[in-house]
């Protein structure tokens, strides 16, 4: 009987993993199955630009697996029985049961309201495709009335300096304004600082600092001090949050529900389960959580991947260098900022701006787009078969 492989989402982290495992293991011995629930790749880096109006590939998971063994199952993940070792799942045929062996959960982030009441109701986002293209719908309709549409970005971290700045200059018919919980652009360097300010001076945004805002309503928002900002698209870029389904499975999560996992990513409850991308607590080889990024989800990707082969065909299991170097911040289409970080993850002095750091930045996008349309691309011809592995053999032994 083959060893059953689930892979759960196929973002970033997911696509990547089951595709080198494809490459890796022998379709002999295992089969392997990703389940997401739309049935294209999202370019999650990119749906901020989507939102503004612009078209960005979206290649189809049919054809992103087609050839590579790699079974697709289109449908939401309801729940995870790791007693039971099965995933439910819905979809349009009512749904069911898919058993595994081992299980690659990679169920990614959505936006987080923090609680803050009218965000679920009136608020927009850009974490997943439908949202982006339900913000879109809304930006062309106030471009299209006589009178400028006011548009207001809560959260000034990477997203909603990304989201504010892209909508800005694609749609310069609207009023853009960007709500800071604190200093725009605490985490970055002095100049990096000035040259964010710069860019939001060049698109005419309107940075309004250190206001917390306490609720969201269908033509405003409602701040501290009794402060009301007007708003006819509120976009809500105020952090991310990760599903409940591996808190109500049974597994170790921290308080915000990401799976607690040790270093080869491994679910330190269940031994048989593993987690990549926003889904995975991991502390990074710098003693600080990994934060939820691209960049994480690549070596969170590698190496679980690295572990569940290692374990299957026993052998040894290399460490994956964790790192988080920095952040590259992009402004506009011809504008960016490239801010690298030390070893205490604080922003280095020296900075990276301007159309280099937008190109640096569009180079990282087209080369993730295309390594994961290409999950089985450039590995080696052989693919190692599973080992008869004794309770022993199956431990994880690091090299």
């Amino acid at each position: 009987m083959k060893h059953r492989i689930v892979v759960l989402g196929a973002g970033y982290a997911g696509a990547y993993v089951a595709g080198t495992l494809a490459r890796r293991l022998s379709p002999a011995d295992t089969e392997i199955t990703v389940v997401n629930a739309e049935p294209d790749f999202v370019q999650r880096l990119r749906l901020h630009q989507l939102a503004a109006g612009q078209e960005i590939e979206a290649p189809q998971l049919a054809d992103v697996f087609a050839g590579t063994g790699i079974r697709l199952r289109l449908a939401r993940v309801t729940a995870v029985d790791p007693e039971r070792q099965v995933v439910a799942v819905a979809d349009a045929a009512g749904g069911g049961e898919l058993g595994y062996d081992t299980l690659l959960y990679a169920l990614g982030s959505r936006a987080a309201d923090h609680g803050v009441p009218g965000v679920a109701g009136y608020a927009f986002d850009v974490s997943s495709r439908p949202a982006a293209l339900r913000l879109r719908e809304r930006l062309d309709s106030l471009s299209r009335r006589d009178e400028d549409g006011s548009v207001l970005v809560v959260g000034d971290g990477l997203t909603g300096i990304e989201t504010a700045t892209e909508i800005a200059e694609s749609r310069p018919g609207l009023s853009v304004a960007l709500v800071a919980r604190g200093e725009l652009g605490a985490p970055l360097s002095a100049g990096a600082r000035s040259h964010l300010r710069r860019a939001c001076d060049r698109l005419g945004i309107t940075v309004l600092e250190h206001i917390s805002v306490e609720a969201v309503e269908a033509t405003r928002v409602l701040c501290a001090d009794g402060i009301a900002l007007a708003s006819d698209a509120t976009v809500w870029t105020a952090g991310f949050a990760v599903s409940p389904i591996a808190a109500t499975s049974g597994l170790e999560v921290t308080e915000n529900g990401r799976i607690v996992v040790d270093r080869t990513m491994g679910s330190v409850s269940h031994p048989n389960i593993y987690a990549a991308g926003d889904s995975a607590y991991v502390i990074g080889d710098n003693g600080r959580p990994l934060p939820m990024s691209c960049a994480s989800a690549g070596y969170t990707g590698m190496q679980a991947t690295s572990a569940i082969v290692g374990r299957l065909t026993g052998r040894k299991i290399s460490n994956t260098k964790l790192e988080y170097l920095g952040n590259h911040i992009s402004l506009g289409r011809r504008d960016g900022i490239l801010q690298r970080v030390d070893g205490e993850a604080q922003a280095k002095p020296k900075y990276v701006g301007g159309w280099k750091a937008a190109r640096i930045k569009a180079g990282i996008l087209k080369m993730s787009l295309w390594t994961t349309s290409h999950p089985t691309f450039g590995l080696p011809k052989l693919k190692r078969h599973l080992a008869a592995v004794s309770d022993a053999a199956a431990e994880r032994t690091v090299a």
